[in-house]
């Protein structure tokens, strides 16, 4: 949850809490699936907790310190919306590795003497031990407040170890300060992964069997051979041309036929997923009609005698005589694919393969998972050996591979820059790691970090900001002289570029989401940039104002754009934005001026649309979006960021996107959000065009109607206009003040409007409008 100067969140009160514990209560009692059911229980009593305390004074909702008795640095229970339960997570009753650590100790099992005992010289060659292997998991950050004074004591400084001791010392008796042991090191730090290992393999555990697969499997072993019996006993009686019942069955006939009758009846007990036997017109139904009647000695009647005729006919017709070499054939195929193993059988294969595995980490190597089943494997698991693992399985196993962030995004283990927005904390432990000379410190601090990410932000009032990972007492007695300035900035640098570079060069045509520009902001700050990195603003709660890192990203753009090909397209004076440049500085007044006319700005190039509606914010955001480039100026001017792959590729890549999203929102029946994102990498690519020089830039643009040509006719057609436009600007032209030249054959492509269906939808039957 974010806290922002321009929305101020509401009082808290209890009918919202009450309202949440009533949904939890009916999830509890009537979710078809228990697990599901219990979460909601759990859920349930932690309401309960946020009513009690808000009704006895023991919560304040809305404070950074929302628990009476328990300092901002504990990490907090939070339930949805940021309330907090007044418990703590690294609280609750001991578990295992603590008692058994515990044990081995001989001390009392309770945190407490656990906590004096770490501090003995037993206890702190324990604590060295763990840091040197580096066998350790740290799930919430208090799990390293030990190692901490364990790591300050073998450095010298004794005095910080005894002030953080003494920090601690109050909660020692309820919060859990060491780590719990792991048999894996910690991970690579250059490493990350979408899942972890423990992750993938409960997925792996809980797939269930396919209801489609399994019944045509149904079918195939069990109801096409009785179909085939059913017809062979019929074609008993047949004379020439396989026509039954010319001629008298032997005496033994309407025995084997009652006996048919009674399996089939067991049959129908056993397998119940088909029900086409039980079709009285499907060609099974019929046979085994006929044979009910005919072994109850009740004669055919001419019209179920030929219906009979004919079914049989048709059967032979289809497949031919049963035991024909044909007919064979056939079987023999059905037979193969119904033998083959099951998704979920193969699935749960891989997830005992997985269970050997270090699990709160990555793999870092799927495919050994991923081999054919192997002999031992077929004699314990009754699986054909030589059995190719299929691609469904494949797919949930590849997103716990851990390998560099590059190599992911090429295998589309990444596959947005939403999902790698996910991954950057990872990336972002490391780097924060990376600041300390020490190895095992570095460890320490990235395990340290990689748990504060999962912190849960509370809800905060009167402008409060979240808790940071400095202001955690154990980061702060070795921040301050184990740290260098020098190796905090260079190594926020590469990391900020590294990270950057992998986003624009991976999806040049997305914008880079919220999470990811925040992570990217705080490493800017640490490596000391003037890098004003922007978040894309909500159109449904826009207040119509700016904040001033939105005037200096436009800044920053006008020194790397002014008078570009991007500049002139759309139509921007970046001499204005210098001017709003000129009027900020110091002082709150001079801030505000600046942010009150960036905004004016904004609102006159979207045509003066004041901020009432949803689609008039939409436009006014959009043009802060085109000033500022969304965060590309920015990082590629003041951070040093290039795409791998080259501008021209990168702008290459931003049309398919273009033509992708054109041709999806011709198809959707609300359009809306997909017409926007196809505005974006418009967008997008005009940077990156802009990036080459003329002869580069031509050439794109020249094959931008190859590119075309290779998606549905209709994509062409409606992006004619915005291809008109781009190369009318490119040749020296300009639009008129409405977006249009050339009579409205050439247009301006922005993805917000306010007058109607948006011009990218035209003839398509879908609406544009917001």
């Amino acid at each position: 949850m974010d806290t922002h100067a321009d929305k101020q969140p509401q009082i808290p009160s209890a009918s919202y809490a009450e309202g949440r514990l009533a949904r939890a209560f009916t999830t509890a009692l009537t979710h078809e699936d228990p697990a599901t059911r219990e979460r909601a229980g759990e859920r349930v009593r932690g309401w309960r907790r946020v009513l009690s305390g808000m009704a006895d004074g023991t919560l304040r909702i809305g404070s950074r310190t929302p628990v009476r008795g328990l300092p901002a640095w504990v990490t907090p229970e939070v339930l949805h919306g940021g309330f907090a339960t007044g418990g703590a997570r690294a609280g609750g009753p001991l578990l295992p590795y603590e008692a058994e650590a515990a044990r081995k100790a001989g001390v009392p099992e309770d945190r407490e003497a656990l906590f004096a005992h770490r501090l003995t010289e037993e206890g702190l060659a324990e604590l060295w031990a763990l840091l040197d292997g580096a066998r350790y998991e740290v799930t919430v950050p208090e799990e390293a407040a030990l190692l901490t004074v364990a790591w300050l004591v073998r450095a010298g400084e004794t005095e910080a170890a005894l002030g953080l001791v003494r920090e601690l010392s109050p909660f020692a008796g309820t919060l859990r300060f060491t780590p719990r042991p792991s048999e894996a090191p910690a991970p690579d730090t250059g490493a990350v992964y979408r899942r972890t290992v423990a992750q993938t393999g409960a997925a792996l555990a809980r797939r269930v069997p396919n209801d489609a697969v399994e019944t045509q499997r149904e079918a195939l072993r069990v109801w096409r051979p009785f179909a085939d019996e059913l017809l062979g006993h019929w074609l008993e009686t047949a004379g020439p041309g396989h026509r039954v019942l010319d001629r008298d069955p032997d005496d033994g006939w309407h025995a084997r036929g009652a006996a048919l009758l009674d399996r089939y009846r067991l049959l129908a007990r056993e397998h119940t997923r088909c029900g086409g036997h039980r079709d009285p017109k499907g060609n099974l139904g019929i046979l085994r009609g006929a044979l009910e009647e005919t072994v109850a000695g009740r004669p055919l009647d001419a019209r179920r005698l030929g219906l009979l005729r004919h079914a049989a006919a048709s059967m032979v017709r289809k497949r031919g005589l049963p035991g024909s070499e044909r007919h064979t054939a056939v079987r023999s195929a059905q037979a193969a694919q119904a033998a083959l193993p099951s998704h979920h059988d193969l699935a749960r294969l891989v997830a005992d393969r997985m269970s050997g595995l270090p699990q709160d980490v990555g793999a870092t190597d799927p495919d050994a998972l991923l081999v054919p089943v192997t002999g031992a494997e077929q004699r314990r698991s009754g699986l054909p050996a030589g059995t190719a693992v299929p691609p469904a399985v494949r797919r949930v196993v590849e997103r716990a591979r851990s390998a560099p962030l590059p190599v992911l995004v090429e295998l589309g283990v990444i596959p947005s820059a939403e999902v790698m927005a996910e991954l950057v904390p990872q990336l972002v432990a490391a780097e924060t790691a990376g600041a300390y000379p020490d190895a095992p410190l570095r460890t320490l601090m990235a395990a340290n970090y990689r748990a504060f990410r999962e912190r849960r932000s509370l809800l905060l009032l009167d402008l409060e900001r979240q808790v940071r990972p400095d202001e955690l007492p154990w980061v702060r007695a070795v921040s301050a002289q184990h740290r260098t300035d020098a190796r905090v900035r260079n190594s926020a640098h590469a990391t900020l570029r590294h990270l950057a570079g992998v986003a624009v060069d991976g999806f040049p045509g997305t914008l880079l989401p919220n999470p990811l520009v925040r992570e990217l902001a705080v490493l800017a700050r640490r490596a000391g940039l003037d890098a004003p990195l922007v978040e894309e603003l909500a159109a449904d709660i826009f207040t119509g104002t700016f904040s001033p890192k939105f005037q200096a990203a436009a800044a920053v753009a006008g020194e790397l754009l002014e008078g570009s090909l991007y500049a002139r397209y759309y139509g921007i004076d970046y001499a204005a934005v210098y001017v709003l440049s000129d009027e900020g500085g110091r002082g709150t007044s001079r801030r505000r001026a600046a942010r009150d006319a960036f905004a004016a700005l904004c609102h006159e190039r979207a045509g003066g649309h004041a901020s009432h509606t949803v689609a008039g914010n939409g436009t006014v955001i959009e043009q802060s979006q085109i000033l500022t480039t969304h965060n590309l100026a920015t990082l590629v001017h003041r951070v040093g960021v290039a795409p791998a792959s080259g501008w021209a590729e990168a702008a290459r890549r931003c049309f398919v996107t273009v033509c992708r999203l054109t041709d999806r929102a011709r198809r959707e029946p609300r359009p809306l959000g997909t017409v926007k994102d196809a505005a974006y990498a418009w967008r997008q690519m005009l940077f990156h065009l802009s990036r080459c020089d003329a002869a580069t830039a031509a050439g794109v643009l020249a094959r931008m109607p190859e590119e075309t040509a290779r998606h549905p006719a209709p994509v062409a057609a409606l992006l004619a206009p915005a291809l008109a436009g781009l190369r009318l600007v490119a040749d020296g032209g300009s639009f008129a003040a409405d977006g249009t030249a050339d009579g409205g054959r050439a247009r301006r492509l922005t993805g917000w409007t306010t007058t109607g269906d948006h011009w990218l939808c035209a003839g398509t039957g879908r609406t544009g409008r917001r």
